[in-house]
Parts: C-alpha cells; structure tokens; sequence
C-alpha cells in the first residue's frame, strides 16, 4: 500500500510541476482531499479536489509526528489567497496561498504525537476559492463536525469578516481580501462560544434590493448559485445542510450612500420591505423548520438605524402573518458602534464585543 501511495505522490507531483520528484518518507500517507468532510458552500472538482468557496468553509483532519503537509492552491497564477487554521483546537495563523505555486503548506506541531488540525478559508466568495488537493503525514484521518445544531449566518461584507484585521497588510494597502478574517468574524465566534456548527453566507457590499456601489446582483440573486455568482450555472444543493437557525443581517449597503460617483436614490423603505419579506420567503422555502432572526447593522446610527429597526420590524410583522403556524421571527438590533477596522468596518476585536453581545440571542433561541 505505501509502494502504491509513493508511486501516486511521484505521477501527481510530475502532473503538477512537470519536474520534481517525490520522496516521500516510508511511513508517508496521503489524505486525498475527496475524503474530508467540509462544512459551508464547497464543491468537487472533476480532479476529486475540493474548491473552497465561501468564507470560513473549514474542513479537519488529524496526524501524528510533528508535521503534515497541506497541498492547497488557487487557479489565477497572479493572485493570492488566504487560509487559516487551528492546531489542537488552537488558532494559530492566516497561510497567504500564491497563485503561481504549488508548494505544499507544512503545519508543524510544537512536539510529537496525536495532532488535529481544523482549517478555514480566510476569505469570502467573490475573492475566488481555494482548491485543496490532498494532505500527507502520518495516521491521517479526515475529522467531522461534531453532531451540534447549525446556524447559518447571511450577511455582507460584516459577515464575512472583512476589513477586520490589518495585522499583517495595513488598511489601505495591498488588495482589499488581504484583511479579510472569517475565522474571527462574530459568526464563528458565537458558533465555537456556543459550542454549534455554522456555515457563513456572505458577500462584501451586498443588499436586500441594491448594494453598495450597484442594483444588482443582490443577495436574493446570489443566494441559490453555489458560488454566489448570478450568472453561475452552478447551484447550490441546500439539502447538504439543516441549520436550527438561520441568521440575516442585510441592510447596511442598501441605507448607504454608495461609492460617491455612481448615482444613487434615496433610500426607499417599501422596496427594501418588500424584498426583504421576498426574500425571507425563499429562505423559508429551503429550510422550512429553521428559526429566522433578522440582525441590523452596528454600521448604521442615527435616524437610518431607526429606520432600519422600524423595516425589519414590518418583514417580521408581514412573515409572522404569512406563516401563523410557524415559528416568530426573531429580531436583534445590535448596539450603536464605532467600528475601529479598515474603511469603517469592525476590526477583530469589535466582533468579539458584537458576538458577546449575540451569544446571549442565539442561545435563548437554540
């Protein structure tokens, strides 16, 4: 069987590089990427290699010794992406993933022994996926989630963890994903606080009825594509996952003010309602049991944030109406913030504060 695998390494790196060769240690194993279990939006490819689409999609495995080797890549030579990843249940770091390479990842573990390791993709959708093709090590086992409730959490760019952590490419420099961090975004955080699986559903600059710089597409456009791209061919099976709850924070592109060069109309709230219940609608129509709670936004203040408490208060009023047997929508309107991240987004440490604030709301309703 290792002959076997050591004569697979050897084809698959000269399929990859045209030149190496492998040498795999004797006690070397390979964990094709088919056999994980990814929880979020993923597909296989026809190469059996699992495309990464959207933010904080996260796939685990265990190995034992000091080190493994991920291989993961990404399909534009001239672009760069990011993962991340815990070691024992411990955070560690974002892996910047180089388009032109396809060296492998080594996660090194401070000693010996039994080791797992969860990874995430550190950005959104619409930054492009990461491909993952296989792992090597030793004693390696794909991980699965832990039977738990799931909530999926819909949003923007807030969602998505975006703009959230310049430590390590500053505000205003380098491309706009290099500051992307789901991992740390409040979803995750309310998830692993309370002990539940998720699964994000974000697009940076998204709305109900238009976004942030454009009418379309928006998240009732996107929702059903798996890639959450409107022209996609490429649907997502919502089979693949039963979430308890499912959370929609939308709403801050469409109160916002646009990019300042493309004409925009003032807000009008009778549109926004009517999507929002619209949308609401398809959301219900996939998972017919869940729990909906609508969120506002720690971006919007002012009249726009009562404005936007008083819509969402409407979709609540017209979805209770709608479906009498069901179970109420569940509101949370977040406290007044000022965001301390890039272009006026939550950094890091404001999600933690926002998702301390929802710990307490996503539990009543688990």
């Amino acid at each position: 069987m290792k002959s076997r695998l050591l004569q697979l390494a050897v084809i698959g790196c000269l399929a990859i590089s045209g030149s190496c060769i492998a040498q795999l240690p004797a006690n070397t194993d390979i964990l094709p990427a088919s056999s994980l279990h990814p929880y979020g939006r993923y597909l296989l490819t026809d190469s059996q290699h699992v495309e990464l689409i959207s933010s904080a999609v996260h796939a685990g495995f265990s190995f034992s010794g000091s080190e493994c080797a991920l291989y993961a890549y990404i399909k534009d030579p001239a672009g760069h992406n990011y993962l991340q990843y815990e070691l024992d249940g411990v955070y560690q770091k974002r892996i910047r993933i180089e388009g032109g390479s396809r060296l492998p990842v080594v996660i090194k573990a401070p000693a010996a022994g039994s080791h797992t390791v969860w990874i995430y993709k550190a950005t959104e959708a619409q930054t492009g996926p990461i491909f993952i093709q296989k792992i090597t090590g030793n004693k390696l086992h794909a991980l699965a989630s832990p039977q738990a409730p799931l909530i999926e959490f819909i949003g923007n760019s807030i969602t998505c963890g975006a703009a959230a952590d310049p430590s390590e490419v500053p505000c205003g420099t380098g491309e706009y994903h290099d500051q992307h961090n789901a991992y740390y975004a409040y979803g995750p955080r309310v998830a692993r606080s309370l002990k539940v699986n998720f699964i994000l559903s974000s697009v940076s600059g998204i709305g109900i009825y238009r976004n942030w710089n454009s009418d379309r597409p928006t998240m009732p456009q996107v929702y059903e594509k798996a890639d959450f791209q409107e022209g996609s061919p490429r649907l997502w099976n919502f089979k693949s996952y039963r979430p308890s709850i499912v959370s929609i924070a939308l709403g801050t592109n469409d109160f916002s003010n646009g990019d300042g060069t493309r004409a925009r109309l003032p807000f009008d709230s009778a549109i926004f309602v009517n999507r929002y219940i619209q949308f609401v609608v398809l959301v219900k129509s996939k998972y017919p049991t869940a729990q909906i709670a609508l969120l506002s936004s720690p971006m919007i203040n002012g009249d726009r944030r009562t404005l936007l408490q008083n819509c969402l208060r409407a979709v609540k009023g017209a979805i209770d109406k709608r479906y009498p047997s069901d179970r109420r929508l569940a509101l949370y309107f977040f406290k007044p913030m000022n965001p301390r991240g890039c272009s006026g987004h939550p950094n890091v440490e404001d999600h933690a504060i926002l998702a301390g604030e929802l710990e307490p709301f996503f539990k009543g309703l688990l």
